[in-house]
């Protein structure tokens, strides 16, 4: 199975950016996402034991730069039948050949894609770690506010920097990097909020609250009540907190887009198009009323998806009329 069918099958909306983006910056972008999307299944395996999933987190980032073949080996094995995935479970065998096209991605871009392994490694030891006592019945959530945007900027931020870093060194952008950079960032954590609120009653599921218990505490909330569906409406204050932080973040993806050139044509319609999504998930997040129920995933609709697609052309050649359309979105956020 080739790697670009892997990312299809393994990385849902993401795969659409990926195709638009130009060929000198998709093969980084695709293999960096496989290599990340193979340390999350090793933390996320339940066949291994904690110890055996740290050991391994930690490790990875230096077994993709050293190329260690015996560990590969080992991991492989390790691995294998831990997911139900028959793509994921086609990504654990293919590690060997995601390496050895590694070393075909150009040597100025290979730095990019070992620092967002490694940052999203520390995202998954922070998971590991803060929820190793965690389970079903007895979910166990961050302590301070900041440990959430800490994860936020792992998992979510330092990928922002990756695809930025990606951008500046194949197209023309008009700003200075490390401006560009954080903005970057900045529009990365927006992804990853979106994400942890979306997911929110799947991952008290497997016993994880990521929204800190300093909030929790003073809404009179614990982490197990949240499993109670009937708890959503206590949990609004928590909910428009983190919005309100999302949307700041976000906001900066005006300024970012504006900085890449007109003529880089699919790469801003790669840039724009999770924007535009991550808005329209920010505000189906805003409008629902039963959060925390497990079987109400909120999701865009793919007649949303579609429509973004389809005035695409319109936003590659205007920032004005991007800017307006997210600030519009934006807007009828709390």
């Amino acid at each position: 199975m080739d790697l670009n069918t892997l990312l299809k099958h393994t990385s849902r909306s993401l795969y659409l950016s990926a195709k638009m983006l130009p060929r000198s910056m998709r093969p980084a972008f695709g293999l960096a996402y496989l290599l990340c999307r193979y340390a999350d299944t090793i933390a996320d395996t339940q066949l291994l034991p904690l110890e055996k999933r740290l050991y391994w987190v930690q490790k990875f980032p230096a077994l993709v730069r050293m190329q260690d073949t015996t560990q590969q080996e080992i991991l492989t094995r390790d691995l294998t039948s831990s997911s139900e995935n028959p793509y994921e479970k086609a990504l654990i065998t293919h590690l060997n050949d995601c390496l050895r096209a590694l070393a075909q991605i150009p040597a100025e871009q290979q730095p990019f894609i070992y620092e967002v392994v490694q940052a999203v490694c520390d995202g998954m030891h922070m998971d590991l770690t803060s929820f190793a006592n965690a389970c079903a019945q007895a979910p166990v959530s961050f302590e301070k506010i900041s440990h959430l945007t800490q994860y936020c900027r792992l998992m979510g931020g330092k990928p922002g920097l990756f695809w930025s870093q990606l951008i500046a060194h194949t197209c023309q952008v008009k700003l200075a990097r490390e401006r560009f950079y954080e903005l970057g960032q900045q529009v990365g954590d927006a992804l990853q909020i979106v994400n942890v609120l979306r997911d929110l009653p799947k991952d008290l599921q497997i016993g994880r609250c990521y929204f800190p218990k300093e909030q929790l505490t003073s809404c009179k909330l614990t982490p197990p009540m949240l499993l109670d569906a009937a708890t959503s409406v206590r949990f609004e204050p928590i909910k428009k907190y983190w919005l309100h932080w999302g949307k700041e973040n976000l906001s900066h993806a005006v300024d970012y887009y504006r900085a890449i050139a007109k003529t880089s044509l699919r790469t801003r319609a790669a840039v724009a198009w999770p924007i535009l999504w991550t808005a329209d998930t920010f505000n189906k997040l805003a409008a629902s009323t039963a959060l925390l129920d497990v079987t109400r995933r909120v999701k865009i609709s793919r007649t949303r998806v579609y429509l973004t697609m389809l005035v695409t052309p319109a936003l590659l050649i205007s920032n004005r009329l991007f800017g307006a359309w997210l600030n519009h979105k934006l807007k009828t956020l709390p």
